[in-house]
């Protein structure tokens, strides 16, 4: 798994590409909660074909620290497979989610 930032505009983007499991979630919560304080934290999901249920848990503790410190967190490009898990775990109604990269940016 590796997660490339970028700044775009007054946000950030984590992009995650690889697994989003058990192997990988200890490294991608260190990274998401370090990337908090540099503003509005978007997830770019495009490159993650699988994610378990601890790489659930390190999205969802991100998403509560972000509300916690008043930072905007959504995640984007949720592949179909991705998608189907946030839909069925109840995500998409806690997190907030959007079709592409632009579309998190525009939304501020």
């Amino acid at each position: 798994m590796q997660i490339v930032e970028t700044r775009a505009g007054a946000a950030m983007v984590a992009a995650i590409d690889g697994r989003l499991d058990t192997a990988t979630a200890a490294e991608a919560e260190t990274k998401l909660l370090a990337l908090l304080g540099a503003g509005p934290l978007i997830v770019d999901l495009e490159a993650v074909r699988y994610v378990s249920s601890a790489g659930l848990r390190v999205l969802l503790k991100t998403a509560k620290q972000a509300q916690s410190a008043g930072v905007k967190f959504s995640v984007c490009a949720l592949q179909p497979a991705v998608r189907e898990v946030f839909e069925i775990s109840g995500f998409d109604r806690i997190i907030p989610s959007y079709a592409t990269r632009a579309e998190a940016i525009a939304a501020g």
